[in-house]
């Protein structure tokens, strides 16, 4: 039987982000304006929440094409406020749009997004040492510190736990409990 980490075990798709995405180092913008926004969505909410949406988040936002979103009207806005295959928080919508126009400004100042925030790490994975899941913390000093930049730069939604839940899922850390099979596949990347 496969060891995973005890978050992953709950639902088929748990188990696949999991298996399949969880912690992988991203690099694509795109992907990580994506991450942005499901962590920023998930507020409030259980992870399972929001990846059951995932889709039709993707199809509401443009499959998250951060140029056009950052060119959002009001109507645009009212009409993903209706959209029940979404989470239909105002503030949270709002900020996506926001967010798409200062991770525009992050890219022309930096040529990359992916650049930026993966400097943070100094282009690596930080490799976690977790025996179990309640070991892992909700923020770190370096999420703080991420947080307290991207607010900085105009983003909403990025206080320090959103920010280390996104620092965990595009595979800035590797949080993997140290028994679970992903982590040493994950070491080694």
């Amino acid at each position: 039987m496969v060891k995973r980490c005890e978050w992953g075990l709950n639902h088929q798709i748990s188990i696949n982000y999991h298996d399949k995405e969880w912690g992988v180092p991203v690099h694509d913008d795109k992907v990580l304006f994506e991450f942005l926004v499901l962590e920023g969505a998930q507020a409030g909410l259980s992870w399972i929440t929001i990846l059951k949406r995932r889709e039709n988040y993707r199809k509401a936002f443009d499959d998250f094409e951060f140029e056009k979103i950052a060119k959002y009207n009001e109507q645009k806005i009212l009409e993903l406020l209706q959209n029940p295959g979404i989470i239909r928080n105002k503030l949270k919508i709002r900020s996506t749009v926001t967010n798409a126009q200062a991770f525009i400004e992050v890219r022309k100042e930096f040529g990359t997004f992916d650049k930026y925030i993966w400097s943070f790490v100094d282009s690596k994975p930080i490799q976690n040492k977790w025996k179990i899941m309640r070991e892992l913390p909700a923020k770190t000093e370096l999420s703080e510190k991420i947080s307290k930049d991207l607010k900085k730069r105009g983003f909403r939604f990025v206080g320090p736990t959103i920010v280390y839940a996104f620092m965990q899922a595009v595979g800035m850390v590797n949080d993997h409990t140290i028994d679970c099979y992903r982590y040493k596949e994950l070491k080694k990347s």
